[in-house]
């Protein structure tokens, strides 16, 4: 040994001596000869092979000579230099040797306030040496603490992107190199490197985040809160890679760090967020973190956890399926830090970020799978919480809230959750959205099971039926997760439903009513009707209806002397009266009470036309709704009356015009529906045929066609049998109609004169009444010579008709007129066909 260590040490003298000119070199001043010099020493020493006991006298000797090189004026001598230091430091035996020297002139080129070294990819050289001296000489580098954290306080935060990662490689190393000492300078890291840990660079961020494990991990602990909001925006990254490395610097702080029981509220929340990355990679890695951090509590803990370790194994009942169950150690951790955690969530599922909100609402759903039962001490701020996450625009936010609120109705009573949400619902605090707690009371019925839920039926359904509740709203949204409630408690509890089936109907006959503008809605709120008749073995909508209708009737007929035509009670009759069909004739002593109030001429102008307009689709098919037993006969005379008549009456004004119309719409449903009888008619005829009349001189186009079209149909029903007086009072009235303004109110007016003229029997005597006759006669045959050719032949048709009641007359008259048309054609028809009447008829 001695012989080599003699031979070593002569051929380091013999390297020495024969750089003697070149050591010399290195102090001229021409640069070119500078780099000659360290080129050739590089060639005599790394490039030569000489062993590593030779390496380390020559590198001995040669140190200060290469360390004065790095501040040479020449990039490329810097260059040289830098890379003999390296090629040095990683081939000699003994590199700690050179600390004394090196360490302090690197902190002097890259550790001072001042860049000295300007070229960036010569410092990053440097840092490389730097980072390749940590890795040999590990623990030697104590002494030199202060000086490598100047340096690496400098260097995280260069300009250069590649810096600043080998700066946070060479930082990772050397606290694990030093830990015993590392953790007295390891704070003044910390805001360097949160300074770099949104660089732009993605692998720049990696480095960072590791960084910053190993220098909480190292240090004193104290620091952690200064970096947690960081690493939480991390989370948030685009760069699936910085989310991997947060994931995995987090779990080794909640496994090794030394003070993490002190911690586990706030680190908790960043890992558990990785359970629902986007990136199975990471979601994984999470998953098997949060496995052994549960597992190594749950024994660090093992003689707190000896009872539910041994009783408490079994998952409870209704646990979602498909979904595995946490471990005890987990379980344990979140329940013990929940108080902690859930005022937190409520701040940031507020945030203005959607980011942070569709995070907190992840993360909600994880604890509450953690916490189970014990999530009932927290349901007040927890239900607060979705309330304000469920009005959230982002639909994935919702969409999460919704999964937390079907957990909490899994692990915590109906007893419990019922008494605190149903509240929450009959006085929801907010204004702009009504509905959260609906949605959310729904969704909590959705994961409790039927048996729990059917005793407190009863209280959920006259919750949901209170006007306060299910009217309180006309917004689309509201009244959808009305129906969702009710959607939800008959796919829960089934049959269990019959005992609460009207409350439940008068829900969905308000759902109906309110969203009639929505036809998805409507159409979802009817087959939940089919639905509750399924249940209850009912076939068909109006079979549903008849138990209840009565109670139906009087639930409207209680609030009707408050109703306007924006009420929802006045929608919700149009939609019982026209889903109950055929049921609705049964119970017309309490709607025919209701309606006579309602339309009322005092009542709601607005109201009572909307309900003109429903009377006249019922009354159309009377036979299948108002009169389905036979039994609107009896009450039709009273309708007429004291319903229709006294709506009828002229009153000034368009709205009372609108609502004339509308009533005599609602008259000629009635006669065209055979709901009333010929003989109820000719009881009020006296009574109806004024006011029928006067709707004849209308301003309304609509008004006057369908008052046309009214007295044909009342002269077909009762013609036959009117007073010759009573009839001699109509025909003036509808000539005036010859001449409106339009076309289709003329086609009408002839055919209501052809039906007068067809209802004379014997009883109107001709000779008696022939001044009649003769102003009708003469009045047509004006019309005979319209420029219409179609009202020509309509009155033509008119005349021949009724030829036969005093054809004498009619032939004079036309006689008397024929030279003075136009055409005389359509009168030579006419006399023509008089000519053809038999002779008896014609005398």
């Amino acid at each position: 040994m001695a012989a080599m260590k003699v031979n070593d040490e002569r051929a380091a003298a013999e390297v020495l001596r024969a750089l003697g000119r070149q050591l010399n070199c290195l102090n001229e001043d021409n640069k070119s000869t500078r780099k000659r010099a360290l080129e050739t020493i590089k060639k005599e020493t790394i490039d030569k092979g000489l062993s590593s006991s030779v390496l380390q006298e020559v590198f001995s000797s040669l140190l200060k000579s290469l360390l004065k090189c790095l501040s040479d004026p020449m990039e490329r001598c810097r260059e040289t230099a830098i890379l003999m230091i390296g090629e040095f430091i990683r081939c000699v035996p003994q590199p700690e040797q050179s600390l004394p020297y090196l360490i302090p002139c690197f902190a002097q080129r890259l550790g001072g306030k001042e860049i000295l070294e300007p070229a960036e990819e010569l410092r990053l050289s440097m840092m490389e040496v730097l980072t390749l001296t940590v890795e040999v000489c590990g623990k030697q580098l104590a002494p030199y603490l202060d000086d490598m954290i100047k340096i690496l306080q400098r260097t995280v935060v260069d300009p250069f992107p590649e810096l600043k990662r080998e700066s946070c490689k060479c930082t990772v190393k050397f606290a694990k190199s030093v830990p015993e000492h590392f953790h007295m300078q390891a704070e003044s890291l910390v805001k360097p490197l949160m300074q770099t840990i949104s660089h732009q660079h993605s692998r720049v961020r990696v480095s960072a985040v590791e960084a910053t494990g190993a220098v909480i991990h190292y240090g004193t602990g104290k620091n952690v809160d200064d970096v947690l909001s960081h690493l939480a925006q991390r989370l948030f990254d685009d760069s699936p890679q910085v989310r991997k490395v947060v994931t995995v610097v987090v779990g080794d702080w909640l496994l090794n760090l030394r003070d993490r029981y002190s911690y586990f509220h706030k680190l908790l929340p960043l890992l558990l967020s990785s359970l629902s990355d986007d990136i199975p990679e990471i979601s994984v890695l999470a998953a098997s973190l949060w496995k052994q951090i549960g597992s190594q509590w749950e024994k660090e803990n093992e003689d707190d956890l000896k009872d539910k370790m041994d009783f408490l194994l079994a998952p409870p009942p209704l646990y979602p399926v498909g979904v595995e169950r946490p471990g005890l150690g987990c379980r344990e951790l979140v329940l013990r830090n929940l108080s902690r955690l859930v005022p937190a969530l409520s701040r940031d599922i507020s945030d203005w970020v959607v980011g942070t909100r569709l995070k907190t609402s992840q993360l909600l759903a994880v604890l509450l799978l953690h916490a189970e039962d014990h999530c009932t001490q927290h349901l007040q701020p927890l239900l607060a919480t979705l309330y304000h996450a469920c009005a959230d625009p982002e639909r994935e936010v919702v969409t999460n809230c919704l999964a937390s609120a079907k957990l909490l109705g899994t692990f915590v009573s109906p007893e419990v959750f019922l008494q605190l949400l149903l509240a929450h619902v009959q006085t929801s605090t907010s204004t702009s959205s009504p509905w959260t707690p609906l949605m959310v009371l729904a969704a909590v019925l959705s994961g409790c099971s039927g048996p729990l839920l059917a005793p407190h039926l009863r209280q959920v359904a006259d919750t949901l039926a209170q006007p306060d509740v299910c009217q309180d709203s006309q917004q689309g949204v509201y009244q959808e997760q009305l129906l969702t409630c009710v959607e939800v408690l008959l796919s829960q509890c089934g049959g269990a439903c019959a005992p609460v089936s009207l409350q439940m109907l008068q829900v969905l006959v308000t759902v109906q009513s309110l969203g009639s503008a929505e036809p998805q809605l409507s159409h979802r709120a009817l087959q939940c009707v089919l639905r509750l008749g399924e249940v209850q073995g009912l076939a068909g909508v109006p079979q549903v209806y008849r138990p209840h209708m009565g109670p139906l009737l009087a639930w409207l007929a209680a609030s009707q002397s408050a109703w306007t035509s924006y009420s929802p009670q006045r929608l919700a009759l149009e939609v019982i009266a026209f889903h109950s069909g055929p049921v609705l004739g049964e119970f017309l002593p309490q709607l025919m009470p209701l309606l006579q109030a309602c339309l009322h001429p005092d009542r709601d102008p607005e109201m009572r036309l909307h309900l003109f307009t429903m009377l006249a689709k019922l009354l159309l098919d009377a036979h299948s709704t108002l009169d389905s037993k036979g039994c609107f006969r009896e009450q039709a005379e009273v309708f007429l009356c004291e319903v229709l008549l006294p709506n009828l009456v002229w009153r000034a004004g368009r709205t009372a015009a609108a609502i004339r119309t509308s009533a005599v719409s609602c008259l000629l449903a009635l006669l065209h529906g055979g709901a009333v009888t010929p003989g109820q008619l000719l009881c009020v005829e006296q009574k109806l045929s004024p006011v029928l009349l006067s709707c004849l001189d209308e301003d309304s186009h609509m008004c006057r066609l369908l008052a046309c079209r009214s007295i044909t149909t009342l002269l077909q029903l009762t013609g036959n049998s009117l007073h010759p007086d009573a009839l001699n009072n109509i025909y003036p009235e509808l000539l005036k109609r010859l001449d409106d303004s339009s076309q289709e109110i003329r086609g009408a007016a002839l055919r209501a004169l052809g039906q007068w003229l067809s209802s004379l029997t014997k009883d109107y005597n001709p000779q008696l009444y022939s001044g009649h006759l003769e102003f009708l006669f003469r009045q047509l045959l004006l019309y005979l010579d319209d420029p219409e050719s179609h009202t020509q032949s309509v009155v033509l048709e008119v005349l021949k008709g009724s030829s036969s009641i005093h054809p004498a007359l009619l032939k004079q008259e036309v006689d008397a007129v024929r030279d003075k048309h136009r055409c005389p054609d359509y009168c030579d028809i006419l006399l023509q066909h008089i000519a053809s009447l038999p002779r008896q008829t014609a005398e």
